[in-house]
């Protein structure tokens, strides 16, 4: 019995620590690193080297569960209500328009291909619908793609709240093909506006009580994420008893915890990591060992279509229709459909039919694991290029910075350290603001008070109180420059603008088309206007012959730097022939119209 436990340690063990390991060789070859973790699940199953055999669905499911709702409160936990609000409308678009119409469109290529009837090929579509949370989150943050906010936002924020539009769906449909009776569709909409209702509400009740079980608690600061954690499961379970959607209820309680004056954020968000990271790797190790690579065979040829099916016309035509109202341009709507990944959810759904014993259940999910492998492998291991392509990079501005937080229980600042490289601004005599007196220099191995120490010299270690919102501005006086490529050069304009000068001496100076009604507007207000929506960096628009580029933002969220190009930089080329925006087809619209007349 004991020989047969440590076995067993062993076996878990070793393959977490193989998929850890793994990632390495990920980062050196650029492979998706979620797909790494499904393959050494698949190497380690019956069928591979290690001969492990697994097929206990049941088990696959909770666990399954389990880890992606640790990953949906992460994923909330670490999501901005700035670039939440910012990206709220074109997201939550995608999150439910997005998965019906995706989870229509791929029904048709299952129907002909699989052979199955229109509400088994729609259950099909329903579990290919979603986005994979996991995969998005790790491809952006973790991956080092830095696009545009609005872009990054809409992208995050979709993947986070689509998984309970899909779980709902494939629910529904799962009832509807295994019923032997008629099923109403209004008691379907009932159950959708009671599933979400009950879901956004529970989750918004228990984030607060998140936040006030661990800032009012007191408990041992190495318990709070663990408290926190606990109780994001406990709301998950009990919001699935009131037969509401779990899932939506801890994403919207790590949004809620994660962006309140929480106790010891960093210490929450480093366990949150580390913990996310584990979650990731047994979900996607036990999906791995589920699968039985030996049947992929009759299933590969159509399972290849319907994956080309989804990625090049189910996913953009979804993300195009969708996104039209809100202004994305034509590049900015290609890369949200590229990065349409699908991961752990989708196999994880395809393993409901199995439980409910359906027939094809196993078919389902040997097609659905199909369509992610491809996924993964195609759309995972080209964002890169494909972001740069379509210019959706924003290139970084500043370089390595050498920081140091440490947080301060019940007060609203950080102790921040940095040591002083010789390129960054500071070292050539840009001085501190205000707000940011330094409280200790360390120099020469001894420390010297702010006064004693005098100006700030490289080399130095500075220590120095400021509130967690302004620590970015901080960074980009203590780092190093960044390496100044001249298509970044261009990306920014070619020189800068105070965001406070009216357009009227812009016009006046330049010579721009600027009316009259706007010559008492600032700059930045202009921009803001003509963009239609929250500025983030990289985000240009047109004036006359020259750009206007917003090159930085500052804590409070406002434009505090305005490039000017002299001629338009064409950063979103090529132009593409797809995805047109609303204004370019309201302005065909128009030219049809006179050519009919």
């Amino acid at each position: 019995m004991i020989e047969t436990q440590n076995v067993a340690i062993l076996i878990v063990s070793g393959l977490v620590a193989l998929s850890i390991f793994s990632s390495l060789l990920s980062f050196r070859i650029g492979a998706p690193l979620l797909l790494v973790f499904l393959c050494v699940g698949l190497v380690a199953g019956e069928d591979g080297l290690g001969r492990i055999r697994f097929d206990d669905v049941h088990a696959a499911y909770m666990i399954g569960n389990v880890a992606l709702a640790i990953i949906l409160f992460d994923s909330g936990f670490h999501t901005s209500v700035k670039a939440f609000r910012a990206a709220l409308w074109p997201a939550m678009a995608l999150a439910t328009g997005g998965v019906v119409f995706t989870t229509a469109v791929v029904a048709v290529p299952v129907h002909y291909l699989l052979g199955f009837n229109w509400l088994e090929a729609g259950l099909m579509g329903a579990i290919l619908s979603s986005t994979d949370a996991a995969a998005v989150f790790f491809l952006l943050r973790v991956g080092g793609i830095h696009v545009r906010d609005r872009v990054r936002a809409t992208l995050e924020v979709e993947s986070g709240s689509n998984d309970p539009m899909a779980i709902f769906l494939t629910l529904a449909l799962v009832g509807l093909v295994s019923a032997k009776g008629a099923v109403s569709p209004v008691g379907i909409g009932l159950d959708f506006i009671a599933e979400f209702g009950i879901g956004a509400v529970s989750g918004m009740f228990g984030g607060g009580l998140i936040v006030l079980a661990v800032n009012k608690m007191g408990f041992e600061r190495g318990l709070q994420p663990l408290a926190a954690l606990s109780l994001a499961m406990v709301l998950f379970a009990a919001t699935g008893v009131l037969h509401g959607s779990g899932f939506l209820a801890v994403y919207i309680a790590g949004l809620v915890a994660g962006n309140a004056r929480i106790s010891a954020p960093e210490t929450m968000r480093r366990f949150q990591d580390g913990l996310t990271w584990l979650a990731q790797i047994v979900m996607f190790l036990t999906l791995g060992l589920l699968a039985t690579p030996s049947e992929f065979p009759p299933f590969a040829w159509s399972s290849l279509a319907v994956a080309v099916a989804l990625i090049f016309v189910a996913r953009p035509l979804a993300a195009w229709i969708c996104l039209l109202p809100y202004g994305f341009n034509r590049n900015e709507t290609a890369f949200v459909a590229w990065v349409g990944l699908r991961g752990s959810v989708s196999v994880l759904l395809s393993i409901v039919p199995m439980v409910v014993g359906l027939p094809h259940g196993r078919v389902y999910f040997i097609v659905a694991f199909l369509v992610v492998l491809v996924s993964l492998g195609l759309q995972g291991w080209t964002i890169g290029a494909v972001a740069r392509f379509l210019g959706q990079i924003v290139p970084k501005r500043i370089g390595p910075v050498e920081r140091m937080e440490l947080e301060i229980p019940g007060a609203r600042h950080e102790l921040v350290s940095y040591r002083i490289v010789a390129d960054s601004l500071v070292a050539r005599g840009q001085r501190l603001p205000r707000w940011a007196e330094p409280s200790l220099v360390v120099r020469d191995d001894k420390s010297y008070s702010a006064h004693a120490a005098g100006h700030l010299k490289s080399g130095d270690t500075v220590y120095l109180f400021a509130r967690p919102e302004r620590v970015p501005n901080l960074d980009r006086l203590f780092a190093s420059a960044a390496p100044v490529a001249e298509a970044d050069a261009r990306f920014f304009g070619d020189f800068a603008l105070e965001p406070g000068i009216h357009m009227k001496d812009l016009a006046l100076s330049y010579g721009l088309p600027v009316a009259e009604a706007d010559y008492d507007l600032s700059v930045a207000h202009w921009l803001v206007r003509e963009l239609g929506h929250d500025p983030g960096i990289g985000d240009r628009t047109g004036l006359g012959e020259v750009e206007l580029i917003v090159r930085a933002m500052d804590w409070d969220d406002q434009i505090s730097e305005i490039g000017l190009a002299v001629e338009h930089t064409r950063i979103d080329a090529p132009r593409l022939p797809v995805f047109q925006s609303r204004t370019e087809l309201r302005a065909m619209l128009k030219r049809w119209m006179r050519r009919t007349k």
